[in-house]
């Protein structure tokens, strides 16, 4: 399964900056050939993926930026979304618990995978790194 890295986006780690990452996965995901269902699918899922990051964000004290890696394989458009936490604030996690509602994230994560075809979320609390991978495949 050949890789092909399509894009990187970094922006700050706040609502008001989603509508540029859909964008750009819509306009990644219609050059490779997914449906408008499949877009649409794909738009709601990475919505509820950086909604989920910049929730886990509200617990660092400071700036934080979402970065959101888009590749192509063969099969599938791949999108990955980072919360990557300002320097100062990785030595302040340490000594920190993150405040997560559970039932809140579990249905989060239910949605995410309601509209793409593999969603892997990892969260390290100790440093309030949070990635998710979502895969849309393309139709044969």
């Amino acid at each position: 399964m050949a890789k092909r890295d399509l894009a990187e986006l970094k922006i700050p780690a706040t609502a008001a900056f989603i509508p540029v990452a859909k964008r750009v996965a819509v306009t990644l995901g219609g050059q490779l050939g997914l449906s408008l269902v499949d877009l649409d699918e794909l738009s709601i899922a990475l919505t509820q993926a950086c909604d989920s990051a910049i929730a886990a964000a509200r617990d660092l004290d400071g700036p934080a930026e979402l970065k959101l890696n888009y590749f192509a394989t063969n099969r599938a458009l791949v999108v990955d979304v980072d919360l990557v936490p300002g320097e100062a604030h990785l030595k302040t996690m340490a000594a920190r618990e993150p405040e997560v509602d559970a039932e809140l994230q579990r249905l989060a994560y239910e949605m995410i995978r309601c509209f793409v075809d593999d969603f892997r979320p990892e969260v390290e609390p100790r440093t309030g790194h949070v990635r998710f991978r979502m895969v849309k495949y393309l139709a044969s």
